[in-house]
């Protein structure tokens, strides 16, 4: 079982225990419940599942009964509450203390790197630059990014996507991508795609004023569906993004960074057949 730190949700890692132990016994989530000392036998799946959040008195209890002591169950602790805090804000501010707790305690969260690679836009806006201007300075890389970066972001950016194996190091401030694409794991926490879409969302705003109309293209359609359309046009989005990514990964000659957006999203509430006029 993969140790705590590669997970940001307490549900995942409940499970993964739970299958874990399931392989080499007769584990079930009766069993489960009773070695954390819960009287139904079915609270933990519920659990699991997402249909119901784990009491502050369970915390120590379920920490217990999965072996977790000293920081792995404060990693724990701290999992439950990020799990069940609502906002944005709220979010960030528990991974905050997730990730200082863990630097206090020389450890490093895996699926961290990813939360930073999505919060920040210049990550993946420098780790396509970088390798297009070999010997070039943190500060000239900054002067050709259209947002507002300074040459210390710049140069933060590349230490971090150097420690964290997204850019190798071919020389004095010359940097390869080590592979052509990254991908988020589908198992990443949600606010990570979140702060991602709603960054690359204000660029693109910001990119109707700062950049000449040849060099964009934006358009977009308003249209009624029901949720059967839905789905299909999302299948369509889907392999069009797949098909996009494909061209773009046969260009040789590289000249700047782009980024695409595509955006599927209600502009009403449902309409319920009793509300249509017949």
């Amino acid at each position: 079982m993969k140790p705590i730190l590669n997970y940001l949700d307490y549900r995942c890692y409940m499970r993964d225990f739970y299958e874990e132990r399931k392989k080499s016994s007769a584990f079930s989530w009766r069993e489960f419940a009773k070695l954390a000392g819960f009287v139904s036998p079915t609270y933990l799946k519920l659990v699991c599942d997402g249909k119901t959040n784990l009491s502050k008195p369970g915390i120590q209890k379920v920490a217990k009964a999965m072996g977790l002591e000293g920081f792995e169950r404060t990693f724990f602790e701290n999992l439950v509450q990020l799990g069940h805090v609502k906002s944005d804000a709220e979010k960030k501010t528990v991974l905050a203390k997730i990730l200082q707790s863990a630097k206090e305690n020389k450890m490093h969260v895996l699926n961290a790197d990813g939360f930073r690679f999505c919060e920040h836009p210049v990550c993946p806006i420098v780790r396509e630059l970088a390798p297009l201007m070999p010997g070039a300075l943190p500060s000239e890389m900054a002067a050709k990014i259209n947002s507002e970066v300074t040459a210390l972001d710049v140069r933060d950016t590349l230490q971090f996507l150097v420690k964290t194996g997204l850019l190798k190091k071919t020389g004095e401030n010359s940097y390869e991508q080590t592979s052509k694409m990254v991908k988020i794991s589908k198992d990443a926490l949600p606010l990570t795609v979140r702060s991602m879409n709603r960054e690359m969302g204000r660029l693109g705003f910001l990119s109707l004023d700062n950049t000449e109309v040849d060099e964009r293209s934006v358009s977009g359609l308003t249209m009624g569906v029901d949720e059967i359309t839905y789905r299909r046009i999302v299948r369509e989005v889907d392999e069009c993004r797949r098909k996009v990514a494909a061209i773009a990964g046969e260009c040789k000659k590289i000249n700047q960074v782009y980024r695409l957006n595509l955006q599927l999203f209600p502009l009403t509430k449902k309409v319920d057949e009793t509300q249509r006029n017949v």
